[in-house]
């Protein structure tokens, strides 16, 4: 006992830099693993071994999975969302852009098929065909509509959408993860110091003890990986308050978050995954969009049919019956193509009217512990080892240093 007294009085300062060096150890360690979670976006190395790419990067499209889950199932209901567009809203909104845009067509198309029969039709046709086509524009955008939002999942496949835009936007996944749990990242980090402080003071003792070269590098590998293990856990549990020990009530960080945790992530999902600009090119792009294709185009061809009523048989006689089909339906085309274009005028109504961000904030707060707990878990949970190994094998490399320089 006097050799140790002994030595802690002439090396004293090496006894009190301990508990330090370990805290400064499992920040190190804790921030290094949480960049390793979302950095770098690509992988970086000589694949397929030596290198690195962010778990959540390299996950995305498991993560994007369990993101559109909670969404689809817990959250928000395509046809629910869409069944608060009105019609005629829709259609008063595209009023102007859709009669410019219709009435173009109606010419274009006749010039096409049959450049004189424009200029030979009588002039009170054309008058009569523009005024048709003015009166029926809205109407058929109406029809369209009720078809749309009475049957959304006919021409809407959610769960590709936001795979799709997640899987394309990999920074997006790991902002939906990072953004959210960012207080929780900060606490990882954070906790190293505290950790690490009493894991060091634990060190003294043992170093004291011992002074075995292998202390520093085993308690750095404890620091590193208990730190780590113990963070991550007291995030997530407990899911409801309790008290520890009988001295101090706890409940998992993120829980207790749950009201601000569904605020920050109805806003990112309405900002940047659930938009109508989203919405709009999955509805034309995804793997559903032949069926909206063809609902435009019946309705167009319909359109066609009942505008050119009266003159019909002479345009059908100038243009012969087989072009004036095929005019229909590249009428009907050209409806499609310029459909992105308009819509751009009724989005900000289509935004309120969807009200995304509050319908997701008011359902998140309804969940239960377990189902809010997915909202973050899967972010750690299948890696939650290269983790906290991560952590321990840099743990165990700055304790080897700390002998170095201890010794040296």
């Amino acid at each position: 006992m006097e050799a140790i007294l002994a030595d802690f009085r002439e090396h004293w300062y090496i006894y009190a830099s301990m508990p330090f060096i370990a805290a400064l150890i499992g920040y190190i360690t804790k921030t290094v693993a949480i960049e390793m979670m979302f950095r770098p976006t690509e992988f970086r190395g000589i694949k397929p071994i030596f290198g690195w790419q962010g778990i959540i990067p390299r996950n995305s499209r498991r993560m994007a999975t369990v993101a559109v889950d909670l969404l689809t199932q817990n959250l928000v209901k395509p046809q629910e969302l869409f069944s608060r567009l009105d019609p005629d809203r829709v259609a008063s909104e595209l009023h102007d852009p859709m009669l410019e845009v219709v009435e173009d067509i109606t010419r274009e198309v006749m010039e096409q098929y049959q450049p004189r029969t424009w200029e030979l039709m009588p002039t009170a046709a054309q008058r009569l065909l523009m005024r048709q086509v003015r009166a029926e524009a809205p109407k058929m955008i109406r029809k369209i509509m009720d078809e749309v939002s009475g049957n959304i999942d006919n021409v809407l496949d959610v769960r590709h959408m936001v795979v799709t835009n997640l899987m394309r936007d990999k920074e997006l996944t790991a902002r939906l993860f990072r953004d959210v749990g960012a207080p929780e990242l900060k606490f990882i980090a954070r906790s190293g110091i505290y950790f690490g402080f009493i894991i060091g003071i634990v060190q003294v003792v043992a170093w004291a003890l011992t002074k075995s070269p292998w202390i520093m590098p085993i308690f750095g590998g404890l620091t590193g990986w208990i730190t780590d293990w113990l963070a991550l856990k007291m995030i997530f549990f407990p899911r409801e308050r309790r008290r520890v020990f009988g001295l101090f009530t706890w409940q998992g960080m993120f829980q207790k978050r749950k009201d601000e945790v569904a605020r920050d992530y109805g806003e990112l999902i309405a900002r940047e995954v659930l938009t109508i600009r989203n919405i709009l090119e999955a509805v034309l792009t995804g793997p559903k969009s032949d069926k909206l294709f063809a609902l435009i185009q019946r309705h167009v061809q319909r359109a066609v049919d009942e505008q050119t009523s009266i003159a019909k048989p002479f345009v059908a006689f100038a243009v012969g019956s087989r072009r004036f089909q095929e005019m229909k339906r590249v009428a009907a085309s050209k409806v499609i193509e310029k459909v992105p274009e308009t819509m751009v005028y009724v989005e900000e109504y289509a935004t309120d009217a969807l009200d995304v961000r509050n319908t997701i904030v008011g359902r998140m707060r309804q969940l239960t512990p377990i189902q809010f707990e997915g909202l973050l878990r899967p972010a750690f949970q299948q890696d939650e080892w290269k983790l906290i190994a991560a952590g321990a094998v840099l743990g165990f490399l700055v304790g080897e240093l700390q002998v170095l320089i201890l010794l040296h």
